[in-house]
Formats: structure tokens, sequence, C-alpha cells
């Protein structure tokens, strides 16, 4: 038997990497015409109107208006402010460092859980906080710095964008755990898509551009928000039901692979053997600290990422 067939989740796995490494490539696209804010906007908006006709099929409809209040919170936290931030890291450092820096999401998750859940790390995770942080800074440190690039902006401005980005991702996973009760997943994903719209609405408005977009713009924006953020969505959530959360949770590792090939290939972005390094050092930090090798070193009979 192939390892594809014992695990009929792997397709849905390196698929959903393969959609998320393509959208920090869109989101340059866009924003470059664009700007950040029009563009972080039209994409949850896009994907408000992919979401919203299967949340009807399926007549869960109720349970939104239900529970709108923090669902609809949880998307400016998981969807309005972090798209928007990295929306603007993308016109300034690399698709392939943004990637690599939205890896970083399990270190964040781990470091807020214990600030407001308490969720104390043990030995290995704390030890992983502190090897995933000294890679961001070995990485940001030895990649970009503070004097202004071609764009009149620093780098160091789109690294902490992305960094921001993160720590709201983080956010909103202790909020949801915290104050949203368990729901369907397609009901948080679609509320979480309309709240991060309404957020972003009046700010595009007021910074929207002076002329309409052109093809490849158009074409962009609906990759982000149909496939980028809809199908993923779908995916991630079916990937959650097939393989489990902890194995889900690992598809961030895989995406910078992704990220970084589309960056080379289609925008001529370079690599160095410096960002390799310190992405191999952020990601086996952010392992550690979100549990991943823990799991494989003191339950070695167990699959990574296997729920009990």
């Amino acid at each position: 038997m192939n390892s594809t067939s014992s695990r009929p989740w792997l397709g849905d796995f390196v698929l959903l990497a393969a959609i998320w490494g393509s959208s920090f490539l869109f989101m340059r696209i866009a924003a470059a015409e664009l700007g950040a804010l029009p563009t972080a906007a039209l994409r949850v908006g896009i994907a408000s109107l992919f979401l919203w006709p299967l949340l009807r099929l399926r007549g869960q409809t109720g349970l939104l208006r239900q529970h709108w209040k923090p669902v609809l919170f949880v998307g400016v936290l998981n969807s309005g402010i972090p798209f928007a931030l990295y929306a603007f890291a993308v016109m300034h450092i690399s698709t392939g460092l943004s990637s690599i820096l939205n890896a970083t999401v399990p270190l964040f998750g781990a470091l807020v859980a214990w600030a407001w859940l308490g969720d104390k790390p043990g030995a290995s995770r704390a030890l992983g906080l502190a090897i995933g942080f000294g890679g961001i800074v070995l990485l940001a440190g030895g990649q970009v710095g503070f004097k202004p690039n071609a764009t009149g902006i620093s780098p160091m401005w789109a690294v902490a964008a992305c960094l921001g980005a993160t720590t709201c991702y983080a956010l909103a996973a202790s909020f949801t755990k915290k104050h949203v009760p368990p729901l369907p997943s397609l009901v948080t994903a679609t509320g979480s898509q309309i709240g991060a719209t309404l957020a972003l609405a009046l700010p595009a408005l007021w910074w929207h551009p002076d002329h309409l977009p052109g093809l490849p713009t158009v074409s962009a924006l609906l990759a982000l928000g149909v496939l980028c953020t809809g199908v993923a969505y779908v995916l991630y959530f079916r990937l959650i039901d097939h393989a489990g959360p902890a194995r889900a949770l690992t598809v961030t590792y895989l995406v910078p692979v992704f990220a970084v090939a589309y960056g080379v290939l289609a925008l001529g972005e370079s690599l160095t053997l410096w960002m390799l390094m310190c992405g191999a050092i952020i990601l086996l930090g952010t392992a550690l600290a979100s549990g991943l090798v823990k799991g494989l070193v003191k339950r070695p009979g167990q699959q990574p990422g296997a729920r009990s």
C-alpha cells in the first residue's frame, strides 16, 4: 500500500500549503496597484461572497445570527488586520521572507496562550519560544535594515507588520477558545470574513485608488478571495476533520516552501543561505513551542500530531 492511500488527507495537506503559499504572490501583485487596505478589503469581501452561499446551502445561517458578535470580532483579528498588514509587508520585503515570518503563528500562539489563558509551557516549549524568537532576530537583522528602501519605507516596518499579523492570529485563537462557543467550521469561517469586510470597508474606501485595476490585479484579487481564502478555508476544515487539528496545524511549516518557490520563479526574488538557515531555526523553535517535536520524541509509537 502506498503512502497516499494510507494517508488520504495528504493530498489536501499539500494542496492547502500550495494555495496558501501562493497568497503572498497574489498579494504582491494586487497591493502594488491598489495598496494594502483595498487589497485586504476586497480579498475578504470576495471570500464572504464565496462562502455565504455555502453557509445557506448547509442551513447554518441561523447559528451565525445567534453568535454573530464574537464571530465577527474574531474576523477582525484573524483576517481583517492580518491581511492588511501582510499586504503592506509584501510591498516592501520579499514574499519569501514574509512567508517565513508567517510560519511563526504557532510560536506567537503559545506565547499569547501563556500570557492570556495561563497555559504555561513546559521546558521543551519554553526552549522552542527562545529558539524561535532568536531565529526571528537573526533573520530580521541579517536580511533587512532600518534604512528606507526604494519605496521610501524601512523594511523593518514590514517585518514588524508581519509579526503584528502573527500576533493577531494568536490573539484570535485565544479569544476564540475563551469566548466563542463550539460552532461548525463554515459558520466561523463565513462570519469571520464578513466581520473583516465590515471592518475594512471604510478605510479601504478612504484610501481607494483613483483608477480601475488592470486585468492582472483583478485576477490576483479573485485568486486571493476565492482560492486563497474561500477554497482554502474549506480545505483546511476538511483537513481538520480527516487528519485532526494537530496535523492540520503543521501545514504552516510547508507554506514557506511554496511561497519561496513562487517568489523565485514568478518574481525573480533571491533566496539566500542566511534565509534558509534562519528559517530552519524559526521552524524548529515553532515546532517545539507548538508541541510537535515533543510529541515525536515522547511518544514514538504515535504518528506526529495524532490525537489520543
